[in-house]
């Protein structure tokens, strides 16, 4: 995905209140909209470089956006809106090597009245429901980790991936890594554990996890290539 205009470096002061980040641009403090409203565990310290883009659209309250923080050397893109565009340009163009060539892709799409799955798509009449959860998370140098928090709208997701199996539908959980040079994914079973089981018991189920990586720079997002998850 390309940044409709280049994005504007600057640097962090504080984020607050989830949506607002203050940052220094040149001789100016501007307050941005912080399109994450995770914990952004690790990203927040003052004075990282962050680019943020600038909106035009006069309604907007806000003039700018938050859309990369750089910490410990990696770029790492926060803005979860995104992230189903990432992959969505994935999927359109054969960058997910496991679903690959797909004839339908559908967008939020409602499995039941209560759950709504990013992707279905379609390919010789094998119907796959797709859920994408953004990764900023890291630790290590080279491995990132998810989630960030404790998620319970994570694991409501992954029991209806379950349920979703049983009914005869592929399923597949793309963990999408916005964090330069890793070449590792893990669940951070230490933060949130109770993800961690239902994590188990859906890969016994037969969901297909998978860990991308994505390329990243001031002027675009988009996948890179394939990572390996070492919980197993």
């Amino acid at each position: 995905m390309e940044f409709t205009k280049s994005l504007i470096k600057g640097n962090l002061i504080k984020r607050y209140k989830r949506f607002f980040v203050d940052v220094k641009l040149n001789q100016e403090i501007v307050t941005a909209h912080c399109p994450n409203t995770g914990s952004m565990k690790g990203l927040l310290d003052e004075g990282n470089d962050v680019y943020l883009s600038k909106k035009d659209d006069p309604k907007k309250k806000l003039k700018y956006g938050l859309e990369i923080i750089k910490t410990k050397k990696k770029l790492v893109g926060v803005n979860t809106h995104m992230a189903n565009k990432i992959v969505y340009h994935g999927l359109s163009n054969n960058l997910i090597k496991e679903l690959k060539n797909s004839e339908i892709i559908k967008p939020e799409v409602y499995f039941n009245k209560d759950t709504r799955f990013d992707f279905l798509t379609e390919k010789k009449n094998q119907k796959s429901f797709i859920e994408v959860k953004n990764v900023t998370l890291f630790r290590k140098p080279k491995t990132a980790e998810f989630p960030d928090a404790i998620t319970a709208r994570g694991s409501k997701h992954l029991l209806a991936l379950i349920d979703a199996t049983k009914k005869g539908y592929k399923t597949y959980l793309i963990f999408l890594v916005q964090i330069q040079n890793v070449e590792n994914f893990k669940i951070a079973r230490d933060i949130d554990n109770e993800y961690y089981k239902n994590y188990i018991a859906a890969k016994k189920a037969g969901i297909n996890f998978l860990a991308y990586r994505c390329k990243i720079s001031s002027k675009a997002i988009y996948i890179d290539k394939k990572i390996k998850i070492i919980n197993e």
